[in-house]
């Protein structure tokens, strides 16, 4: 089947495949210089090597690949290339890079040299250990000092850097195969990504508590390199993994079981008119919450506020004011404000999520946290100025925040937090691997806050706020780029399969509400110009938004897929029946064998369009 590339991703930009190079049983993907998804004898070893440039707001360079060769054959590849990164004031980075593989050895170097000097956040190497099979496994961490560690991958997630003064990194890929990667060139340390909801672990150079960003001095050449050596004792024969064996992918019905969530809607004072005018599309989604936005610092005030008593007005449900509370002064005073213009305004929230606005930014490690009332002061405040309103708290912005400044919860009706799926990367790839993380982030929230209620948004692919930077990233052109404010993804068929794998891997969690999108606006259900949808029309992501708001409070059931990388499902029970519930989180075609999840109307296989869904009803 053959499908436009602009209805799947919403931009007519196409990825370069990578390229596959082969070392004996050694495999490894050469995608814009770095290398991706390295497999020995079929299992992943490493997510990614990667030699990567930051800017001040630790925004990505795509550097220009030139002069770019590759060498294979049976046991050996080798790959050299020029990469040049162009920074602000006409400098420029030079990377020389040479990477070669062997059946038991991988070696990734590279010298970068400033002819002007540049500056950056990081210039160096960043090495992805993947997350399922090796979260909560044990590890031998070598340091630059010669002591060897024995440890284990974080298994709960590390707000901080699990380990530091790394020189090299050991751990069993496999029963009788152990993988050593070694780090040359300067001190290395790792973080827990699945802060970011990234599916992984990063050892990077660098280590965060130097001073950033820095000047490279002109003229002096930057060394640095990487080695991953296998160590093979199994005596195992090659074989093919099973995903890429061309079967179906097959479902099993499983034993967890639970309640849907409610479904959220974010609403900005800067699209209120927006919304209000197409209150037709709000009513035939029926979110169970409207989740208003407000920031007195952005300008937000009682016009703001009317606004959102109008929509609430003509919605069903609930709502939910989340204040970004400026605390310029005591948070009494503040508070009694903000409750004196919802008066005026005749606007009285269901609940409230507040949180101080300084902690929407990120205090990395190293850093000094900025001043800031006591949270419980803040609490204590939004209480006696919100009365008879549920007040919740927590991070406006990301996980990562919450977990390294865990609020006190005692006051607190729910906890609150947000994701974002392009902080670090932003390929197709690695957007969909993100859904891999979210079961370990709430996991890691219930291990803090037990069963405190939980919502989880609004979280979307493109980037609302930069908690690391003093800025979102503007993306004109529609490509893929890490902390995009806008993502050409979230206006194709891409954004629908991601929501609803999103809200299939968190349904453990017990959320009370969950919020994937706005209703209008780049983060919105409403095409706009351009687009794969006509303007004004419903952008696919409408269709899971809709499902998932009409599934609230149905009761779930857990079906195992053989690939969850590739198909997620389940299966959602009401007074309508039992339906299963599937989707296909590839750009390819791919085929499903049911197995006894077995739908009534269809067969025992089905065939999935790439990022299809799918809601059949179950037989008897």
């Amino acid at each position: 089947m053959t499908i436009d590339t602009f209805q799947l991703y919403g931009t007519r930009l196409v990825e370069t495949p990578p390229v596959r190079l082969r070392a004996g049983k050694l495999e490894v993907d050469l995608a814009n210089g770095n290398l991706r998804t390295i497999r020995y004898d079929g299992t992943e070893v490493l997510r990614a090597i990667s030699y990567l440039v930051r800017d001040r707001d630790w925004g990505t360079y795509s550097p220009e690949i030139a002069d770019l060769k590759i060498e294979q054959s049976d046991d050996r590849f080798e790959v050299t290339y020029l990469a040049r990164c162009d920074g602000p004031d006409d400098t420029k980075l030079i990377i020389d890079v040479r990477i070669v593989g062997s059946p038991d050895r991988l070696a990734f170097e590279a010298e970068a040299i400033a002819p002007t000097g540049f500056e950056t956040n990081r210039c160096g190497f960043c090495i992805l250990h993947p997350i399922v099979g090796v979260a909560g496994s044990p590890a031998t961490v070598e340091q630059v000092d010669g002591q060897i560690v024995a440890t284990r991958f974080p298994d709960v997630i590390e707000p901080w850097q699990p380990f530091k003064d790394m020189r090299a990194i050991t751990h069993e890929v496999m029963p009788g195969v152990r993988a050593e990667c070694r780090m040359e060139g300067d001190t290395f340390e790792m973080e827990d990504q699945r802060n970011w909801s990234d599916a992984s672990y990063k050892t990077y150079v660098r280590p965060l508590a130097l001073p950033w960003p820095y000047q490279m001095p002109a003229d002096q050449p930057v060394r640095q390199k990487t080695s991953l050596v296998i160590k093979d004792t199994s005596g195992s024969t090659r074989h093919s993994p099973a995903a890429a064996s061309g079967g179906a992918i097959k479902l099993e019905l499983g034993a967890r079981t639970g309640t849907m969530p409610n479904i959220g809607v974010i609403i900005t004072p800067e699209e209120a008119d927006a919304t209000l005018s197409a209150k037709s599309l709000l009513s035939e989604i029926a979110p169970q919450e409207l989740l208003f936005h407000f920031d007195p610092g952005a300008g937000h005030g009682v016009e703001a506020l009317r606004r959102f008593a109008a929509i609430a007005t003509v919605h069903r449900g609930r709502s939910a004011l989340e204040i970004a509370l400026p605390c310029k002064s005591v948070p009494a005073t503040e508070t009694s404000e903000i409750a004196r213009q919802l008066q005026l305004a005749e606007f009285r929230p269901d609940a409230i999520m507040i949180s101080p606005s300084v902690d929407r930014q990120s205090t990395p490690p190293g850093s000094k946290w900025p001043d800031c009332p006591p949270l419980d002061e803040v609490y204590a405040a939004a209480h006696a100025a919100f009365p008879g309103i549920r007040i919740g708290g927590g991070m406006l912005s990301y996980f990562t925040e919450l977990n390294r400044k865990r609020v006190p919860d005692g006051q607190l009706d729910f906890v609150s937090h947000c994701t974002n799926p392009i902080v670090h990367a932003a390929d197709d790839r690695s957007v969909m691997q993100t859904l891999e993380a979210l079961p370990f982030i709430t996991r890691s929230v219930r291990a803090i806050y037990g069963d405190k209620p939980y919502r989880i948004g609004p979280s979307t692919i493109p980037m609302r706020q930069n908690p690391y930077g003093s800025r979102t990233m503007d993306n004109p052109a529609g490509a893929r780029i890490p902390m995009a404010n806008r993502d050409p993804r979230h206006n194709g068929r891409f954004a629908e399969a991601f929501a609803l794998g999103y809200a299939i891997r968190v349904l453990d969690a017990g959320l009370e509400c969950l919020t994937l999108s706005a209703l209008s606006g780049p983060f919105g259900l409403i095409a706009g110009s351009a687009e794969p949808t006509e303007q004004g029309g419903r952008r696919p992501l409408f269709n899971t938004v809709r499902t998932l708001s009409r599934l609230a409070g149905a009761s779930w059931q857990e079906c195992v897929s053989s690939s969850p990388s590739e198909v997620l499902s389940f299966v959602a029970r009401d007074v309508a029946g039992a339906r299963l519930h599937v989707v296909n989180l590839t750009g390819e075609e791919r085929k499903v064998d049911c197995g006894t999840c077995r739908p009534a109307d269809a067969g025992k296989e089905l065939l999935l369009a790439p990022f299809a869904t799918a809601a059949l009803p179950l037989a008897d």
